[in-house]
């Protein structure tokens, strides 16, 4: 496809991370972090009845990296370097992130959430909600990384998740 696809930001997300790197890996790396979608103004009636579940979806713009990335990355789970798209890396063709976060409350345009390790002043391009029975598949299999030996909670992020070289 050669025709440019553009999204405009419906709004941002604050944290407490203002760097890639020594942020948490991933939710479970720092449950506890909480952050806020910061929706524009026009956006705020899109909210209404988001309480009620406990979970959402951000899908995000990743805007720290610097457009780099491998086909072949070696995972913050792993030392060996697996096929791009069978990792979680920030570093992609298309820098779009994705988060399944806790919802704490909602307020106007506000919307806090928990269980967060995305980097502060990241655009946020939508927002919905997590249904456990629609969005949890019967029976995952977690190829690679069940053999894989690193401890996520404790894990940070380092300079792969910020790799300068396209393949």
């Amino acid at each position: 496809m050669s025709t440019p696809i553009q999204y405009d930001p419906i709004g941002v997300i604050r944290t407490p991370f203002d760097d890639p790197e020594r942020m948490p890996i991933q939710p479970a790396g720092e449950s506890a972090a909480t952050g806020t979608v910061d929706l524009n103004d026009e956006y705020e009636a899109g909210l209404a009845d988001l309480e009620g579940f406990s979970h959402c979806i951000l899908l995000y713009h990743l805007h720290a990296g610097d457009g780099g990335y491998s086909l072949t990355p070696t995972s913050f789970l792993d030392e060996t370097p697996q096929g791009l798209f069978a990792t979680p890396t920030p570093s992609r063709p298309n820098p779009l992130g994705l988060a399944v976060v806790a919802i704490e409350s909602v307020e106007a345009s506000e919307l806090t959430v928990s269980g967060i390790d995305i980097v502060d002043w990241t655009p946020v391009l939508d927002i919905k909600p997590f249904v456990g029975a629609f969005d949890i598949p019967d029976d995952p299999v977690d190829g690679w990384v069940e053999g894989a030996q690193a401890d996520v909670e404790t894990a940070a992020a380092d300079d792969r998740f910020v790799e300068s070289s396209s393949e």
